[in-house]
């Protein structure tokens, strides 16, 4: 039978470009360990807001004029003559803090499972990296609404490169292109906000998920699927990405886009921490605003930037609260990768290193008083300690043993009964009489319920700390 043009054309193509082979080796035959959980959910969804924010910065760019006096009244016409030009500037504004939402949990589950450890140094890497790039990306893109808080914002953040000594003064202005912020720094924000910037960050992001399939997947156990393989070559704890993973990945896309729908369309300011309301007043460059605060991803630098009395030694704890996450490859020194087989100090150390991270990130949203600025100092010591004092409490602390093969552990829908069995517990049936007289039955919080319930949890989770 003679093959159909179509065919033909493909297999022109296939005998000219490896379609096949990159499909098979990142998907179809890319083997990742059977036992992923919640928590690996996040890198598929930090890909998705990647490619949100790319496709709505494209609609933006097409009416957004990179110019001081126009600028501003560029976005509000967006929002109010561009059709679902709304929906586009909401989708790109949410997506940016829907995007350091991810990937914080995303960096979180590395602490978690020991995803950093070897052989995934070089992934890690590419990782932070690309964080650093999102910072930047976010940073730049702040300015273009040409809001109050995003003038002052920026005129804040780059006067501290001035702080440098020697090269300090030259360097701001070079960021700035102007001696204060203005159309020029405007220009120059809007390119590397809209090619530089992006163009890396497809590089990183290339670059992290080669590695990553170079080396494999980590699971919540830490254990290396590939030294367990069957005669043809197959770990035994390993499934095809596709279609297992791509299928799960798409359940939590469906539930992730639930809630990005909600802020989008019922409050997307979310109480002034997505878009400040001062930035919808234009840029005033005579008129200071109250309180100057950046958007609440950097928020925790920002709070040990102000921690610390000294400009420049402000800026090195600032700019040392992210070197100090290149190293942490190097700092762990513990014999297991995952959280569940290591000691109770690591434990400890993770959950203190949590609330100071939370905590500053609150405290950078705060006007800066005497015992704010004492309770950022304790976060401040308590974030470095985690990482410089890692060596120590990492070699010290007595490990599990760990399994041979990889372990199954309770699904959601296992999961499902204790649950509803919790809530019964925690409620009671009351009594209700209605508004037209008739008396029905319904669920009333139980006291006594709730206190027990909270003993247990506390109870467990003093056992997983020990």
């Amino acid at each position: 039978m003679k093959p159909s043009r179509l065919t033909t054309y493909g297999n022109w193509v296939l005998d000219r470009f490896p379609l096949t082979k990159l499909w098979n080796d990142h998907m179809a035959q890319y083997y990742a360990p059977k036992n992923f959980n919640f928590w690996y959910f996040f890198g598929s969804l930090a890909l998705l807001v990647l490619v949100n924010q790319f496709v709505t910065g494209i609609l933006l760019t097409m009416n957004y004029k990179p110019d001081a006096q126009l600028a501003f009244d560029s976005v509000e016409y967006i929002m109010r003559d561009v059709n679902w030009g709304w929906l586009v500037r909401y989708m790109h504004s949410t997506g940016a803090s829907a995007f350091f939402i991810v990937v914080y949990l995303h960096m979180f589950r590395g602490l978690l499972y020991g995803s950093f450890k070897q052989p995934r140094e070089l992934i890690w890497i590419f990782g932070m990296l690309i964080f650093v790039a999102l910072m930047a990306e976010a940073f730049m893109g702040y300015l273009l609404p040409w809001g109050q808080m995003s003038y002052w914002g920026a005129q804040v953040i780059i006067s501290l490169f001035s702080a440098i000594p020697v090269v300090g003064d030259e360097l701001s202005l070079w960021v700035r292109g102007d001696y204060v912020v203005s159309d020029a720094t405007l220009n120059r924000f809007f390119a590397f906000h809209v090619i530089s910037v992006p163009l890396v960050l497809v590089l990183l992001v290339f670059l992290h998920i080669v590695a990553l399939h170079e080396v494999g997947s980590n699971n919540p156990d830490g254990i290396e699927i590939k030294k367990n393989k069957n005669a043809n070559g197959i770990p035994l704890d390993g499934i095809p990405f596709h279609p297992y993973y791509t299928v799960k990945d798409i359940v939590g896309v469906g539930v992730f886009l639930v809630f990005f729908a909600t802020v989008i369309f019922y409050m997307p300011e979310m109480g002034g921490y997505f878009l400040e309301h001062a930035n919808f007043i234009p840029a005033d460059p005579m008129k200071t605003p109250e309180h100057i605060a950046p958007v609440w991803y950097f928020t925790p630098f920002y709070a040990i930037l102000r921690a610390i009395p000294d400009k420049f030694a402000g800026v090195i704890g600032m700019g040392g609260a992210i070197v100090v996450l290149f190293l942490l490859p190097w700092l762990d020194r513990s014999e297991v990768k995952s959280i569940r087989y290591r000691g109770g100090t690591y434990k400890k150390a993770l959950l203190l290193f949590v609330i100071s991270f939370l905590g500053l990130g609150y405290l950078g949203t705060q006007p800066a008083t005497p015992a704010a600025t004492t309770v950022a100092r304790i976060f401040t010591a308590i974030y470095f300690g985690f990482f410089l004092l890692m060596p120590l409490y990492t070699r010290w602390e007595k490990a599990k043993p760990l399994p041979s093969r990889v372990t199954d552990q309770p699904s959601l829908e296992d999961r499902i009964p204790a649950l509803i069995e919790t809530y019964h517990e925690m409620t009671v049936q009351k009594p209700v009489t209605q508004e037209d007289g008739t008396t029905v039955m319904k669920r009333r919080p139980h006291p006594a319920g709730i206190l027990n319930v909270i003993t247990r949890l506390a109870i467990k989770l003093k056992k997983s700390l020990d």
